[in-house]
């Protein structure tokens, strides 16, 4: 799998008014089932975010719920079974990740399982965090 997506790219993917919709977009719009794909997990991050968000673009659940169907429609959902969790949680105990940390700690075991070339997020800091196997993994959406 060439690319993988974190919930901080979709999400703004998917809102023309957020500040990073052009980069997180243009990256969206090159994926296929093909060649990219997010965590399972993720469509519920996403889901949860577009449902929540402030002000003028927070959007109901109906039309998350369709948005949460391009993605799917878009990308190759991967997910951990029972000892690929387990794993991913002892591996973020024993680095001291805590919090939402653990949610990335959780992606990046997803974009490891789907041998991902790169993961785009927009929280480069966080998944640089998870050791040096992720860091160079991890890019922003690139500029157009």
């Amino acid at each position: 799998m060439k690319w993988f997506f974190d919930s901080s790219v979709l999400v703004p993917a998917l809102l023309p008014a957020h500040i990073h919709h052009a980069r997180s977009f243009a990256v969206f719009a090159a994926a296929s089932p093909k060649n990219a794909g997010c965590a399972a997990h993720s469509l519920a991050e996403v889901y949860s975010t577009l449902t929540k968000y402030p002000g003028k673009e927070r959007l109901s659940a109906e039309y998350a719920a369709l948005l949460i169907q391009q993605i799917e429609e878009r990308l190759t959902l991967v997910w951990l079974d029972d000892d690929e969790y387990s794993a991913a949680i002892q591996r973020m105990a024993s680095m001291g990740i805590v919090g939402g940390a653990v949610y990335d700690g959780l992606v990046a075991a997803c974009a490891l399982k789907a041998g991902a070339a790169r993961l785009y997020t927009w929280n480069v800091r966080h998944f640089s965090l998870l050791g040096p196997e992720m860091e160079k993994l991890v890019t922003m959406p690139p500029a157009a």
